[in-house]
């Protein structure tokens, strides 16, 4: 019997009412990124609840091991490999496996119509270099380097800020 939903459920109610609904919106959008993306986003793959969970299931993680090319719990994440476990475990949705690739994967977001569950995307000179899970209040669960483990941490954050490169959601097929 798999208790990892339970988990979640149990991580996801001791976060508090305030953290709770930041999940599901929030007040405070991130800058767009990529200014002139089209004003309705295309249907996603993932529909507003398995968003939601693969946010959830993201933060279940945070304390997870990096490790480089690892794509499980049990033997750590790199950034790619921690948005493919959640996105096939939520909705049995196989994004690619390398940042570059997920960097063209699926469709630009607006930043006013991010919701939990999408993917945010960093880099330099228009190259990315890291992703990782949108969770709500322009807040992100990532595998950052060697030595640390999967954290939370915000677009709004220095470093981050100064390295987004934009938002991507699923497409349906």
């Amino acid at each position: 019997m798999d208790h990892a939903p339970m988990l979640y459920r149990r991580t996801f109610l001791s976060l508090g009412p305030i953290a709770i609904a930041g999940l599901a919106g929030c007040a405070t959008r991130p800058r767009d990124a990529s200014p002139g993306l089209a004003e309705t986003p295309a249907p996603s793959a993932m529909t507003d609840e398995q968003a939601l969970e693969a946010s959830l299931q993201a933060m279940a993680l945070v304390g997870t091991p990096y490790r480089y090319g690892g794509n499980t719990p049990q033997g750590g994440f790199d950034c790619s490999g921690l948005i493919v476990y959640v996105y096939r475990r939520v909705a049995g949705i196989a994004p690619p496996r390398t940042v570059r690739a997920i960097s063209e994967w699926g469709q630009p977001i607006a930043a006013s119509h991010l919701r939990s569950g999408d993917l945010v995307i960093f880099g330099g000179g228009g190259v990315a270099t890291h992703a990782g899970i949108h969770i709500g209040q322009s807040r992100f669960v990532h595998a950052p380097s060697t030595g640390g483990t999967v954290r939370l941490n915000s677009v709004h954050e220095r470093y981050w800020a100064a390295r987004l490169i934009g938002y991507r959601r699923p497409l349906n097929a």
